[in-house]
This record gives C-alpha cells, sequence and structure tokens, in this order.
C-alpha cells in the first residue's frame, strides 16, 4: 500500500517540460523540446568596438520561452539547459585557449528586485561544463538602466552609457569571456568592451544565448 500510494504521488507531482507541458520525462525541458533548439551558424553574429560577438542560438520558440522563464519566472533549473546549449555551440567553434567567465552584471536594486542575477547562474553552469572559471568580481554595475527592448540602438547606447565600473585589480590576465543571455543590437557587450578597453583590458570574446537576428 505505502509503494501504491508513493508511486500516485509521483505521478501526481512530477515534474512537467516548461516548454511543452509534458511529463514523462520527469524534468524541467524535455529531451524532444531541447533537441528543437535551433543553434546558429558557427560564425560571430556582430562584430563590436573590434571584438567578436558569438550567440548560439535564435531568440525564438523554445529557447525564447526557457530564456524567459529562467528570467521572469524563477526557473533556475533552466540554467542548467541555457548553458549545455551554449556550450554544444562553443564547442563547435573549436576556439583554443584559456577563458574567464564574465557575467554581464545586474544593477544592485534589480539584483535586490529579482532576487538573482539570471546570468550568473547560466555562467556557473558553463563554467562547470567547460572548467572555465567565472570572473564576477571584474565588472560591476554603477548605473540602473531602463529597460532595453524597446529602445534603437543609438538611444540603448546612451541609456548603457557610464553603467559599468571595472576593478582592475580583480583581472588575472586571462582572456574573458563575457557572457550574457540576450544580444539584440549588441550595445550592451560594446559598452562594456568599450569599459575594459579604457581600463587595458584589450583580450576578449563575447557570447550570448540567444540573439533575434
Amino acid at each position: 500500500m505505502k509503494k501504491f500510494f508513493s508511486g500516485l504521488l509521483d505521478l501526481i507531482y512530477k515534474q512537467k517540460c516548461y516548454c511543452c507541458g509534458r511529463s514523462y520525462e520527469n524534468k524541467i525541458l524535455c529531451s524532444n523540446c531541447y533537441d528543437e533548439l535551433e543553434k546558429s551558424a558557427f560564425l560571430p553574429s556582430k562584430f563590436v568596438a573590434g571584438v567578436d560577438v558569438y550567440c548560439a542560438g535564435r531568440y525564438n520558440k523554445s529557447l525564447q520561452k526557457i530564456i524567459r522563464g529562467l528570467k521572469y519566472h524563477k526557473k533556475k533549473e533552466l540554467a542548467y539547459y541555457i548553458a549545455q546549449f551554449m556550450y554544444e555551440y562553443w564547442c563547435g567553434l573549436n576556439l583554443k585557449g584559456e577563458f574567464e567567465i564574465v557575467p554581464v552584471p545586474l544593477h544592485k536594486s534589480r539584483l535586490k528586485k529579482r532576487k538573482y542575477n539570471q546570468v550568473d547562474l547560466i555562467a556557473d553552469e558553463f563554467s562547470k561544463l567547460s572548467g572555465y572559471t567565472v570572473n564576477k568580481s571584474l565588472i560591476v554595475r554603477t548605473k540602473n538602466t531602463k529597460p532595453q527592448y524597446k529602445l534603437s540602438r543609438i538611444e540603448r547606447l546612451e541609456n548603457l552609457k557610464n553603467s559599468f565600473e571595472v576593478h582592475k585589480e580583480n583581472y588575472n590576465g586571462k582572456r574573458l569571456l563575457i557572457v550574457d543571455d540576450i544580444s539584440t543590437t549588441g550595445s550592451t557587450f560594446e559598452v562594456i568592451v568599450n569599459t575594459l578597453k579604457y581600463n587595458g583590458i584589450n583580450n576578449m570574446l563575447c557570447f550570448a544565448a540567444a540573439t533575434p537576428f
């Protein structure tokens, strides 16, 4: 009888896939939905301030849903799948060398409201897969900017002006892999790259989970 009720509870509370709603795998993202994530071509999708920007996939369908689930709906377990998707793409680039991951930071007021930085979670999972260290103390967000999604590229750059501060004492000389969840116009990456270069740090790449283009 105990075994029966245990099985019944498993059936009732079995985890459903965030994308399709099916529970047969008891995972937040089932294999079928993960396999439907569309990878980008193994080429830079943008070039900002002299630095290549790579984006693992298109910000649509399932990839859009899981990024939004992580970012806005506290589905933290999805960070692993986003990082896995990015890592598979990263391996396909076959870029040599040792990198240090620098996640794009949130302003402290937004972090307090959201309780976590979704990019930090992705960076942590990507670190486990790649073996790269994560540096969350090199760049600090000093300005609480307004949301970017309705702004033009020029407006985004103005909105982000003087938004980041580099703590150069926390730089250890490794090539940087600046990581974000979404890159639309590349303005966030551009401002960060220029800020790093202003502080004498020039060896870096940018990498986002998705781009709309």
